[in-house]
């Protein structure tokens, strides 16, 4: 199984960058679609971006493309998110996942693993 630790989440003002990354150990990572997700208070969690297996495949929220990258290092067992042009309403609780063969990229029931997840906070 897999095992995924988020980090690089932080506070900064809008418009600011932020890259996210997410370690993964085990050996499920480098055969699985991986992504995003994230969480506000009292809010679901929600699909930001996903790569797929072939490491160039993407998918991201519209709220979100144009803005944010994801990409993967198989190599290093690593996923990373970079966030650019950050807006008060991506403050959140960043998820790097992993999913289950075969499943919607933007559902969070295809999940399988999840990290603990990592705070961004966007001010004003």
């Amino acid at each position: 199984q897999v095992q995924l630790l988020e980090s690089g989440g932080g506070l900064v003002q809008a418009g600011a960058s932020l890259t996210l990354s997410c370690s993964a150990s085990g050996r499920t990572f480098s055969s699985s679609a991986v992504g995003w997700f994230r969480q506000g208070p009292g809010e679901e969690r929600e699909f930001v971006a996903a790569i797929l297996r072939d490491g160039e495949t993407t998918f991201y929220a519209d709220s979100v493309k144009g803005r944010f990258t994801i990409s993967r290092d198989d190599a290093k067992n690593r996923l990373t998110l970079q966030m650019n042009r950050l807006k008060p309403d991506d403050t959140d609780v960043y998820y790097c996942a992993t999913y289950l063969p075969r499943t919607r990229v933007i559902d969070p029931r295809s999940v399988d693993f999840w990290g603990q997840g990592t705070q961004v906070t966007v001010s004003s």
